[in-house]
């Protein structure tokens, strides 16, 4: 390998588990919101949500399989757009269907199934297509990324705070209902601090190689936006929804794919900033069409997708 896939970021032990420790608080936070209703809405009306994790976990992926084949990236970027494909909706998806007057019941059931799935959906997702493109597949065969490891570190990064959050929610609600939103304020806040903090550690990497992510990382956020919100209008579902849809598959959880990158991939370069960049992005680009669907009455968006995306 050359270039940007010869360089590895410098990200220590320690680094690392800081990171884990902080997904682990804003996964927390984000299972206070859970409530047993979410469930029972996702059991008396399914279709809304399957479609969304259609959207999320099928569509998507196979459009990013899609868009490397076109655009032919290098083998490291190629593969983190694999890995941002197959992780979970990211935890500002909900606020961003709030403030686009989408369907935000519907968005936060997507959003925490797709994170409950993600346990065993994300190994299974990024092996898959990972191994169907020959540049990648070396990239998995080099570090020989175990299933079973990988699905035992997002239980434990995932699965056991949003347990724990689900649990103190439903046990104490007087004291979740204090902490939830001032808890999802400190800890997208420390996260935002250390995407910074790494990004400043490994700075002349940042700046020598994120052009070469710049247009694959745009191209893959309006794919992302673009096939959530038509998939749902296809399926003839409300504009309301398909609001929620097109953030639940465009919002992806970054922050566990830069722990995924540095626990299994040792920091490999083109992974690395492809997920922090997406981090920087979708959070322009979620603002921006929410901000336009804030504006308009649920009921003819379709054109301020096309719009952003082509922004």
């Amino acid at each position: 390998m050359n270039g940007i896939d010869a360089v590895r970021l410098n990200f220590s032990a320690n680094t690392l588990h800081t990171l884990n420790a902080i997904l682990a608080v804003v996964m927390f936070g984000v299972a206070l919101d859970m409530r047993a209703d979410d469930f029972r809405r996702v059991v008396a009306n399914p279709r809304p949500v399957l479609i969304g994790l259609a959207g999320h976990y099928l569509v998507f992926p196979a459009l990013t399989f899609a868009l490397v084949l076109i655009i032919r990236p290098a083998p490291s970027i190629a593969l983190g757009m694999m890995l941002v494909a197959s992780c979970p909706a990211g935890n500002i998806s909900n606020f961003l269907v709030y403030l686009a007057r989408g369907n935000t019941a519907l968005s936060v059931s997507i959003s925490s199934a797709s994170t409950v799935l993600s346990i065993v959906m994300t190994p299974l997702v990024l092996r898959f297509w990972g191994s169907m493109y020959e540049p990648t597949r070396t990239i998995l065969r080099d570090v020989a990324v175990p299933p079973l490891e990988m699905f035992v570190t997002i239980f434990i990064l995932l699965g056991l705070p949003l347990t724990a959050g689900v649990m103190v929610a439903r046990r104490w609600p007087r004291f979740a209902d204090a902490v939830r939103v001032p808890l999802k304020r400190i800890s997208i806040a420390i996260f935002a601090a250390f995407l910074l903090f790494a990004l400043v550690g490994n700075w002349q990497y940042f700046v020598e190689y994120v052009r070469w992510v710049v247009l694959a990382v745009f191209l893959h956020n309006a794919t992302a936006l673009l096939s959530g919100y038509w998939t749902a209008r296809a399926l003839r579902l409300p504009e309301r929804d398909c609001r929620a849809v097109s953030f639940e598959v465009g919002i992806q959880n970054s922050g566990l794919g830069l722990i995924l990158i540095f626990t299994f991939f040792g920091g490999l370069g083109g992974m690395a900033i492809v997920a922090a960049w997406w981090g920087i992005w979708h959070i322009v680009a979620g603002l921006t069409l929410a901000t336009w669907w804030s504006r308009r009455e649920p009921g003819g968006g379709a054109p301020a997708v096309a719009a952003v995306a082509a922004a």
